[in-house]
């Protein structure tokens, strides 16, 4: 059995900002916390735990120490808040959702009602949405471009740094068709992209597809959607233990990807075990 891993698999700059950036905080005089898992891993948060390193979901569970903003961002409030309780800050927000923010920002300065199309729920959409405050809405579907009523024809149009290029058309072509003026920016990261493409070729040169990643990772969700449109025998794992012998069977190539968030060290584990499980099964 061969086991091919995606080229472009795993922890991306921002994510391993973020981490780098919370290891050399152990070492700090004050207790460190991070507001909300630091990134969507379950694995990597539990050893930061280990280390030292706790998660909180709200400031007023401190009143001292170090406050760690996670990658996904946070809004003005949440900054100035900690500032207020004079807790020392580390920003680890990624820069690709900086520059979103910052986008989103313009267009508003500029008159524009702000469009950003992915998850109403993700910390990264919220933290948009908080920091432009009026005007500003969220869409996930093209379905839900009719349902705008809205009193304006200027829109101003951002995207999770994690969507789909595919669901990023559909959406802002609908746009069109509903408005007169649109400015739109492809804040889509690259190395998403990048990661979206490879997983989609190696999904359709295998037999069975695996992700890894954690079943919060709204990137490694789409991953998996992304697979499964090619080939429905994907599979999304959070951990190698959780692979089962019946999804290899009698198959000769296995394609492994991974989410933003996943450690190197998780998807090495992952095929050491697929590996084992493929010697037992002969």
């Amino acid at each position: 059995m061969e086991i091919i891993v995606a080229e472009n698999a795993g922890f991306c700059y921002g994510v391993k900002r973020a981490i780098n950036l919370a290891s050399h905080s152990v070492y700090r005089a004050n207790r460190t916390f991070t507001l909300g898992p630091i990134i969507h891993n379950p694995q990597v948060v539990k050893k930061l735990t280990e280390a030292g390193i706790k998660t909180i979901d709200d400031l007023d569970q401190i009143d001292r120490g170090t406050i760690i903003f996670r990658s996904h961002g946070v809004s003005p409030k949440i900054y100035q808040k900690a500032k207020e309780k004079g807790l020392e800050i580390i920003d680890a927000t990624c820069p690709n959702v900086s520059k979103v923010q910052k986008i989103a920002l313009h267009l508003k300065k500029k008159g524009y009602t702000i469009i950003i199309i992915g998850e109403k729920e993700h910390p990264e959409v919220t933290s948009i949405l908080e920091l432009v405050a009026n005007n500003v809405f969220c869409l996930n579907s093209s379905k839900e471009v009719s349902k705008l009523f809205l009193n304006t024809d200027k829109l101003g149009v951002v995207a999770q740094t994690t969507q789909t290029l595919e669901n990023f058309k559909k959406i802002v072509y609908r746009l069109i068709s509903h408005f007169k003026e649109l400015r739109v920016f492809n804040t889509i990261c690259k190395s998403a992209l990048s990661m979206q493409k490879s997983s989609l070729q190696l999904a359709k040169k295998v037999g069975v597809m695996i992700v890894i990643g954690g079943y919060n990772s709204a990137n490694t969700r789409r991953l998996t959607d992304i697979c499964k449109k090619v080939n429905h025998q994907t599979y999304h794992i959070e951990e190698p233990c959780q692979l089962k012998s019946d999804w290899i069977k009698d198959q000769r190539i296995i394609g492994v990807t991974a989410g933003a968030s996943t450690p190197s060290w998780i998807i090495e584990d992952v095929v050491k075990k697929l590996k084992s499980i493929d010697n037992e099964n002969r």
